[in-house]
């Protein structure tokens, strides 16, 4: 689960969108996490979810999940062959796995990840998820 913060380096060097601000900051910073921590595009990011908290110093947090699909990317190589999609993890992550939600059940995962996978996943199986 590629996940940052987004850094002013997303958006500062861009050219403004209104006289005083910038559009889509937060879509530049997704792309930018996922390559930076897997090697991997992304097609259309769609939200799914946000979660709020207080942390342990009192200050409140709220966190932004998305989801796409992976994107083969051609022509990235200098010719008109997909990339391999194969992760490419930074030097901040170890070990990647893909696999089904059943085999999640085995990982020790943050609380509320493996929620928010087996929401994608319903998604992606044309079910509603459920907002309460």
């Amino acid at each position: 689960m590629p996940g940052g913060g987004l850094e002013v380096d997303d958006y500062i060097n861009t050219p403004k969108t209104t006289k005083d601000a910038w559009y889509f900051a937060l879509e530049k910073s997704l792309r930018r996490e996922v390559k930076e921590e897997t090697g991997l595009e992304v097609g259309d990011l769609k939200y799914l979810l946000d979660l709020t908290f207080i942390r342990p110093d009192d200050i409140p947090v709220i966190t932004f999940s998305f989801w796409a699909e992976y994107e083969p990317q051609k022509g990235s190589l200098g010719n008109n062959q997909e990339q391999s999609g194969e992760v490419e993890l930074d030097e901040d992550n170890v070990e990647y796995f893909w696999g089904t939600l059943e085999e999640l059940k085995e990982y020790d995962l943050i609380e509320g990840i493996y929620d928010e996978i087996e929401m994608v996943d319903n998604l992606i199986g044309g079910k509603t998820i459920n907002e309460e």
